[in-house]
C-alpha cells in the first residue's frame, strides 16, 4: 500500500554530516574514520550511522514515507459531462512514520502512523460537487512485536486479515487503477436514468443514488476487508505461505492465508480470507468490513446485531522474461439480516448476497531507459445484491426498495514509470454499465417489480504517482 522510496530522518542527517566531511570540515568526535575520506563513501556514512543519535530517542528507528497521487478526471454520463482535479483514491496521497527496535535475538518491536491526505476524492465527487471529502484522516495507527520464527502481533487500526486480499497485484497498476475495487473511480456520480433525470436517494437524505451504492452499499467489493480497530497475529513465513488471524470492534473476525514465490519464470501472489461480522452501529456507517444491514436504522432499532459473512481471494501472476501478467480476484458475502429488516419483511424477490469477479491481463516491461511501461486492459462484474439501507425515488416521485444490482466495467490504460524520480504517469479509460431493479413502496409487499433503464458512465484519468 505504501512502497516507494523510504526516507529515513537519521540518515539525511548523515548525509549532511559526511558532506562536512568531504568538504574539509573538522573531523567527527564520535567516530574515528581514518584514512582517504572519499574512498568507500557507503561505509563512512554507516559508521556516521552508528554513532548518529535518531529522531525521538537512541533505541527506536523513525522514517518517514509517502506518496502524492493526484489526477485529472473526465466524466460522461450520458447527459452531463466534465473534468475535475481530483486525488485518486485508488492509492491516495498520504505520510506515514514507522520505525522499530531490537528487543532479543530476532524478537522486535515497532509502530506505524499514516494519514491520508485528499485534495479532492475520486470517489465521491458528484455532478453538482467536485471538491468532496477533502482533508485528513487515520489510516493507520498500531504497535507491533514479535520475531520471525514465531510471527507478529499487532494492536490498534490497520487491516484485518482480508485487507487487500482481493486486490493483491504485482505491477504499476495497483496504486493507479485497480481491477477489483472499482468505486475509487469517479463512482461517487449519481446514476443517470435513460430519460435524464438523476436517481434520487430517499433513504438516508442524499441527494444522488451513486454508482458505488451498487456495490453493496459502501462501495467494498464482496470478500474485501477495511482497516478497523483490531488485534492480529501474523504467522511466520513457511516456504512463501503466510497466515492472519484478526479480532476487533464486537465483532469482526476474519482468517487468511497468503502466498508469494517464484518458479518457471513466473512471480506469483496470492491470497485467501474468510470473515464473519456482528457488529451493529447506531447509525449509518460500517464496522469491520461492509454488512450493508448493518445499522440499526435497517434493523428497525431492535438492537439484533449484524449477520453477515464473506469469503475472498486474488492471484497475480508475472512472467518474467516476457512481462506478460495476468490478474484475477473473485468474493462472496452473504447478509442474513437484509431478508429480516423493516423494509424486506415479507417481500420477495430480494437477494441477500453479494459476488464479484474480475480479471486484468497485460505487459509490464522496461521499453525505454526510462522505466517500465504497462499496457494493461481490465474486465469487472458485479452482482451487488439488495441495498436494505437505501431506498430510491424514481423519477423524482414514489419510493421504492432496491432488491438487486449490476455493474459492469472495461478498462484501457497504459503507465508508464519514470524510474529516477521513483514517479509513475498513468492515462486510462474506463467504461461502466449498471442494472437495479426495485420494488414500489417503502413497507410491506409494495408494488411493481421494476428494472430501471440506466445511463453508462464513461471515465478518463489521466495523472501521477510519485513516492518517497
Amino acid at each position: 500500500m505504501t512502497g516507494g522510496f523510504m526516507v529515513s530522518a537519521g540518515r539525511l542527517s548523515l548525509l549532511a554530516a559526511a558532506g562536512y566531511l568531504l568538504l574539509g570540515g573538522a573531523s567527527a568526535q564520535a567516530a574515528d574514520l581514518g584514512g582517504n575520506c572519499c574512498a568507500d563513501l557507503e561505509e563512512r556514512i554507516a559508521e556516521l550511522e552508528a554513532t548518529t543519535a535518531r529522531k525521538g530517542n537512541r533505541k527506536v528507528s523513525l522514517t518517514m514515507y509517502g506518496q502524492v497521487n493526484e489526477a485529472v478526471m473526465y466524466w460522461d454520463d450520458g447527459f452531463e459531462s466534465n473534468a475535475y482535479q481530483v486525488t485518486n483514491d485508488n492509492s491516495r496521497t498520504r505520510i506515514g512514520f514507522k520505525g522499530d527496535a531490537k528487543i532479543t535475538g530476532d524478537w522486535k518491536a515497532g509502530y506505524v502512523i499514516e494519514i491520508g491526505i485528499r485534495s479532492a476524492s475520486s470517489k465521491r465527487f458528484t455532478q453538482d460537487e467536485d471538491d468532496v471529502d477533502a482533508g485528513l484522516d487515520l489510516r493507520h495507527s498500531y504497535w507491533h512485536i514479535g520475531s520471525k520464527t514465531y510471527g507478529k502481533v499487532s494492536v490498534g487500526q490497520t487491516g484485518g486479515a482480508s485487507e487487500s486480499i482481493t486486490e493483491i497485484n504485482q505491477t504499476q497498476t495497483s496504486s493507479i487503477a485497480k481491477f477489483s475495487d472499482q468505486e475509487d473511480t469517479g463512482l461517487g456520480l449519481g446514476l443517470r436514468q435513460a430519460n435524464g433525470n438523476i436517481l434520487l436517494d430517499a433513504g438516508t437524505g442524499n441527494p444522488f443514488f451513486t454508482w458505488r451504492r451498487l456495490i453493496r452499499d459502501y462501495g467494498d467489493q464482496p470478500g474485501e476487508g477495511r482497516r478497523h480497530n483490531l488485534v492480529k497475529y501474523d504467522t511466520p513465513e513457511i516456504s512463501g505461505f503466510h497466515g492472519t488471524a484478526s479480532w476487533g470492534e464486537d465483532d469482526t473476525w476474519e482468517i487468511g492465508l497468503r502466498y508469494k514465490g517464484e518458479f518457471a519464470n513466473l512471480k506469483v501472489a496470492a491470497g485467501i480470507a474468510y470473515g464473519e461480522n456482528s457488529e451493529q452501529k447506531s447509525s449509518a456507517g460500517a464496522v469491520g468490513f461492509e454488512c450493508s444491514a448493518q445499522t440499526s436504522q435497517v434493523v428497525g432499532r431492535t438492537g439484533k446485531d449484524a449477520e453477515c459473512n464473506q469469503f475472498g481471494g486474488s492471484i497475480s501472476i508475472v512472467h518474467e522474461p516476457t512481462g506478460l501478467f495476468l490478474n484475477a480476484a473473485g468474493g462472496t458475502a452473504t447478509d442474513e439480516l437484509i431478508l429480516r429488516s423493516n423494509r424486506f419483511v415479507g417481500v420477495t424477490g430480494a437477494d441477500d448476497e453479494s459476488t464479484f469477479w474480475s480479471l486484468e491481463a497485460g505487459i509490464e516491461k522496461k521499453f525505454f531507459d526510462l522505466g517500465k511501461t504497462t499496457i494493461f486492459g481490465q474486465y469487472y462484474e458485479n452482482e451487488g445484491g439488495s441495498n436494505a439501507r437505501r431506498q430510491v425515488l424514481v423519477d423524482g416521485v414514489g419510493t421504492s426498495r432496491i432488491l438487486g444490482t449490476e455493474l459492469t466495467s472495461y478498462t484501457l490504460g497504459v503507465v508508464q514509470g519514470l524510474d529516477a524520480a521513483a514517479m509513475q504517469l498513468y492515462l486510462y479509460y474506463r467504461h461502466y454499465e449498471a442494472d437495479v431493479t426495485t420494488k414500489a413502496g417503502s413497507s410491506g409487499n409494495g408494488g411493481a417489480v421494476t428494472d430501471l433503464n440506466l445511463e453508462d458512465l464513461d471515465v478518463v484519468t489521466a495523472g501521477g504517482i510519485i513516492k518517497f
